[in-house]
């Protein structure tokens, strides 16, 4: 695990990896390695001692707390600072401005995007798969933000050769910003094309002021010793996008 460089001092973000020391074995093949997902019939209480494991790692920069949520691809936001929720927060964006409160996102193709201020003061974590995206997940989190958030990272996500996708997800987002037909190229059958997820939340992240965009040049799908990969198996693990200040 590697923490994202070139942030505001005492923020750090980063993404879990297949491997982890910490990881423990599994009697599911498919499921071998640093699994975070508690939905993907994995054994809970393995899913749970690997989370607690992050959360070991992150108490060396004074993380006291780590928030989850039950993901459904949508565009809803929460801010969560003092009160931690008994049940999981459904939704796919997380904000805090609280030291020492990790934010966590799974994936395993879809984009996720962290955000945050100059000044270190402020985080932002979010799942984007593409009905997210198109949906405005960034918009939602960014309108969530109590200040305007200066730079973003982008972890790991499917890229454009290994996401096909029919005519009508073009249309959702060119008909939304019609300037995104230049993330789509056509398909090998007709009525297909190959979508640009990072092309896409640049292009998002930009028009709402996020100038700085890190990430965004890998692949889960063509990268297995590094990541979980829903299209490529679609039995598999979650790997866990993380952001907090120390």
């Amino acid at each position: 695990m590697q923490f994202v460089q070139g942030l505001p001092k005492g923020v750090y973000a980063g993404q879990t990896r297949v491997h982890h020391k910490k990881a423990l074995p599994s009697e599911i093949p498919e499921l071998a390695g640093f699994n975070l997902a508690l939905h993907v019939n994995d054994d809970q209480q393995r899913v749970q001692r690997h989370r607690m494991a992050l959360l070991e790692d992150f108490s060396v920069h004074g993380v006291r707390k780590i928030t989850w949520m039950t993901q459904t691809h949508s565009t809803i936001c929460r801010t969560i600072n003092a009160e931690m929720p008994f049940d999981a927060l459904e939704g796919d964006g997380l904000v805090t401005q609280i030291a020492g409160h990790a934010l966590m996102m799974m994936t395993a193709d879809c984009l996720p995007v962290v955000l945050g201020n100059a000044e270190g003061t402020e985080v932002a974590n979010l799942h984007a798969g593409w009905r997210g995206l198109a949906g405005g997940i960034i918009e939602a989190t960014i309108d969530e933000m109590k200040n305007p958030p200066s730079w973003a990272w982008l972890g790991a996500a499917i890229c454009q050769d290994n996401f096909e996708i029919g005519a009508e997800v073009k249309q959702a987002f060119c008909s939304k910003y019609p300037e995104l037909d230049s993330a789509f190229k056509a398909g090998l059958k007709e009525g297909k094309f190959y979508a640009d997820l990072y092309a896409i939340a640049r292009y998002i992240l930009v028009l709402h002021g996020v100038n700085t965009v890190l990430g965004g040049d890998q692949c889960s799908y063509q990268q297995p010793e590094d990541f979980f990969s829903y299209r490529r198996e679609s039995k598999t693990g979650r790997m866990a996008t993380f952001v907090f200040m120390a």
